[in-house]
């Protein structure tokens, strides 16, 4: 089954279309839109055009295609979905090794507020939203004996549940994480000033006039609420009601995996960190953490900052 979902974005690049006219001439700036994970996608490259970033897109869309293969949840034949599916993947890819580990180190500083588990959870709220029907407490304890980090077991030879009917979901990190691989892929072409969108932001370098690139932070509204430089830095923002799983736009898409119940603290929360998977992650998790535990897991990771919370 796949949602009904509505989206809607947080962050606002303030790119080279702000740029002076002076700085546009003396530095090609070419620009490439597309998808990750069914979010809007884009780059900026700064100093190079014509074939030259042709080549750097098209290698671009075959990295997310190719990422989209591990880890989307609605392509069939994925590395998830086959997961999911089968409860037990074997030689996985070294994508998923690795982001798994990210998870279980943000499971463990978030006390459980990160919890990638939680997708029969996330399945349940969502048929509910379509049916327009109040879950019943029992129908949510059934489901959450399905769900539980301490059930996985993951390493780089297997992956596998330690319960039947578990399922995964990396929606709350992998769209991070595109945005460091197509980040280290630019990078590797001696490119140093670019700015990347895959639903969250990576930034290297500076604008042509060398001032930060900079990304603005909206509410829920629509409203403006702060402006963020970034230079060799990520920015990741979460918002309960920014994916709806109900077209009334009343059911958000982030669930505490501690409870089983949509009861995030926050209405927004924007994260900055070295790596948009970190930020990406983070983010995630501290909708749903009081404001003592974010300043806890923030005075023990200082290349974290908090950004903006509402």
């Amino acid at each position: 089954m796949r949602p009904y979902l509505t989206r809607r974005r947080f962050m606002t690049i303030c790119a080279a279309a702000a740029l002076p006219r002076q700085a546009l001439a003396e530095a090609p700036v070419t620009r490439w839109r597309g998808a990750a994970l069914g979010a809007e996608a884009s780059m900026t490259l700064i100093g190079i055009g014509g074939y030259a970033a042709d080549e750097i897109f098209a290698a671009t869309q075959a990295e997310i295609d190719r990422l989209e293969g591990i880890f989307s949840l609605y392509r069939a034949g994925s590395a998830l979905a086959r997961l999911n599916l089968e409860g037990r993947l074997d030689t996985p890819p070294a994508e998923l090794v690795e982001l798994l580990a990210l998870s279980d180190s943000l499971h463990r500083v978030t006390g459980g507020a990160f919890d990638p588990t939680i997708q029969p959870l996330w399945q349940l709220h969502a048929l509910a939203a379509q049916e327009q029907r109040r879950l019943e407490a029992e129908e949510i304890a059934e489901a959450r004996k399905r769900t539980g980090w301490v059930h996985l077991r993951h390493s780089p030879d297997a992956v596998g549940f330690r319960r039947d009917g578990m399922a995964l979901t990396l929606n709350g990190i992998a769209q991070g994480y595109i945005a460091d691989r197509v980040a280290a892929l630019v990078r590797a072409r001696g490119l140093t000033d670019i700015l990347i969108d895959m639903g969250e932001i990576a930034a290297l370098g500076r604008r042509p006039d060398r001032t930060p690139w900079r990304a603005a932070i909206a509410t829920p509204d629509g409203e403006i609420v702060g402006e963020v430089p970034l230079g060799d830095r990520a920015l990741a923002t979460s918002a309960p009601l920014g994916t709806q799983l109900d077209k009334a736009g009343r059911v958000g898409h982030i669930l505490d995996p501690r409870t089983g119940r949509v009861e995030a603290r926050w209405r927004l929360v924007c994260v900055a960190a070295d790596s948009a998977a970190l930020a990406d992650g983070l983010s995630t998790g501290f909708c749903l953490m009081p404001r003592h535990a974010i300043e806890t897991v923030l005075q023990a990771h200082p290349n974290v900052s908090l950004e903006a919370i509402l």
